[in-house]
């Protein structure tokens, strides 16, 4: 049996048994969006958590090292997530779809609207009335939705710009509540699921315990990785006490960034008036607090999560604003899916010494060709290599270590299992994620490659860089090479050429990154020394930018 963490027992007959689940952990899934890997992420984090019995301190992020490095066993790590189903209510219900609005929803949010202007107080000679107030505050609230916009109210989520928006994922059982004649939001609450995984499907879990994964390693090992790998992380980083610290820290940071008006506002407008919701939403019928258990990742999945941490780390410093931080941390959660896919795949395919040879520190390779394909022969190269990145996967969810289903299937059962692993899970999984976020294109059609996109660029000078670091342009591309596994320089191309199943070639039909040096410069991080030589710079650190 394979090593996993935390090291609990595989639900061998429930969805553990798929291949793809056994082979990348539990679990990504396609229908996860960006943010929600964000929202996921933060909300375990932010969370109370426990392990097995036990509590983790109340406002700890992470759990300590000496219980990350005693584990006990067949002990889940599990958390509990608000619903804020109140908040969420008073700012979607008005926006969403006229068909999801079930009358007892529209009576409640009418009920909490009523108290809510009863206790709105106006300074004397104000040009606003309550109901302009309370509209304003509506509006406000749902400037902040993430995703969800065409599901019902309650599937939505908020941007996570602070502690008190974060909410698990709640799902309305229509067709239950229709069928019992469901009138009062006393009886609505019992057919309010929080516990199915339909849009925050675990994929954000999973990135959490990649990382806790990576901390719970010693440190002789962090270093040896890092200098095996040529990943140029600062030494402090490559202490786990040290990279714990500052990660907590950083996030922290982030979650505290929003004005305090604002968790205030949404602490009243879900619990003020109404306490007795969070009450049956928050807890169970005993009275017991309502937690959530995670998943597991690959135990060697320590590797990319190790990196995910000091990428987060670099972009949760940088001072930026706070709305595009998000979304660079949304990029990383993303590219961190793509990377774990990648990475897993490569340790179980079965590629020959002599082709990995040609990928980065984690055994694969994306070839990057300049966005509007000018140079043939290296978009060529591209589109072979995207395809070879797919097969690993492929291959690799078949790898016979990986068994699953039952005694006694026909080639048939078989190949549905695979197939639904493939769609949901793997290199299909890869493709829908990539295109979305603009490192695979075009959107339709043939002749899919890899290319890049500005925000893309932006994130990869701030996931490597610390803020107000500059390095060599060529030390830029090795460190995209061993964080990412890009290639764009010819040398690189060239020997990655075996692993993308290209021909070996002497030329490329001209330099390879010029397209590149184009968009570091436009993105204001490219400092020229001279025609050969160049600087990129990461100027966010907030001093930089002034000077």
């Amino acid at each position: 049996m394979r090593k996993i963490f935390p090291p609990i027992a595989l639900d061998l007959q429930g969805e553990d048994q798929n291949p793809a689940i056994q082979l990348f952990g539990r679990r990504f899934y396609p229908d996860q969006t960006t943010t929600e890997y964000l929202i996921e992420f933060l909300l375990v984090a932010a969370s109370q958590k426990r392990v097995g019995n036990a509590n983790i301190v109340e406002d700890a992020l992470f759990p300590d090292l000496e219980l990350l490095r005693s584990w006990p066993d067949n002990s889940t790590l599990a958390y509990s997530p608000k619903a804020h189903l109140n908040l969420k209510l008073f700012a979607f219900i008005g926006s969403s779809k006229l068909e999801t609005r079930h009358s007892s929803h529209r009576q409640h949010h009418e009920t909490l609207s009523k108290k809510y202007l009863n206790l709105i107080q106006l300074p004397v000679g104000s040009r606003l009335g309550e109901k302009e107030v309370l509209n304003m505050l509506e509006n406000l609230f749902l400037g902040f939705q993430g995703v969800g916009g065409q599901r019902t109210w309650c599937a939505a989520s908020f941007i996570p710009i602070t502690r008190e928006l974060l909410a698990g994922e709640s799902i309305w059982g229509e067709t239950r509540a229709v069928a019992d004649k469901v009138q009062s939001w006393d009886e609505a609450l019992s057919f309010f699921s929080h516990s199915k995984r339909t849009f925050l499907a675990r994929g954000g879990e999973l990135l959490y315990l990649q990382i806790c994964n990576a901390l719970r390693q010693e440190k002789d090992v962090l270093e040896e990785w890092e200098q095996m790998a040529g990943l140029g992380l600062p030494r402090e980083n490559i202490n786990p006490a040290n990279l714990l610290k500052s990660l907590e820290s950083a996030l922290a940071s982030i979650l505290d960034a929003c004005p305090p008006a604002v968790g205030q506002l949404a602490n009243f407008l879900g619990n003020g008036v109404d306490a007795e919701t969070q009450l049956k939403t928050d807890f169970q019928r005993n009275g017991e607090q309502r937690f959530a258990s995670c998943g597991w990742c690959p135990d060697e999945s320590w590797r990319e999560g190790y990196l995910f941490a000091n990428e987060l780390l670099y972009i949760s410093n940088a001072a930026i604003d706070p709305i595009e931080r998000l979304e660079m941390l949304e990029l990383a959660c993303a590219i961190q899916v793509l990377r774990s896919l990648c990475a897993q795949g490569a340790r179980f395919s079965e590629r020959t010494q002599s082709i990995l040879e040609g990928a980065g520190p984690l055994k694969y390779v994306w070839v990057l060709s300049d966005p509007r394909g000018d140079n043939g022969v290296v978009k060529q190269i591209s589109q072979r290599n995207l395809n070879s990145v797919q097969r690993q996967i492929y291959g690799a969810i078949r790898n016979p270590e990986i068994q699953f289903g039952q005694d006694g299937m026909d080639e048939n059962e078989i190949n549905k299992w695979y197939r639904d692993a493939d769609r949901k899970y793997g290199h299909k999984l890869f493709m829908n994620l990539a295109k979305k976020i603009g490192l695979v294109g075009p959107q339709r059609g043939p002749g899919a490659r890899f290319k890049l996109n500005d925000k893309l660029v932006r994130f990869f000078v701030l996931a490597i860089i610390p803020p107000g670091k500059r390095i060599t342009y060529d030390s830029f591309k090795d460190l995209l090479f061993a964080h990412f596994g890009v290639a764009l320089d010819e040398y690189k191309i060239t020997k990655a050429c075996a692993w993308s199943g290209t021909p070996n070639l002497t030329t490329l039909g001209g330099a390879t990154d010029d397209w590149f040096t184009e968009m570091l410069d436009a993105s204001g991080v490219l400092i020229k020394l001279s025609d050969s030589h160049s600087l990129i710079h990461n100027p966010f650190d907030g001093i930089s930018e002034k000077s």
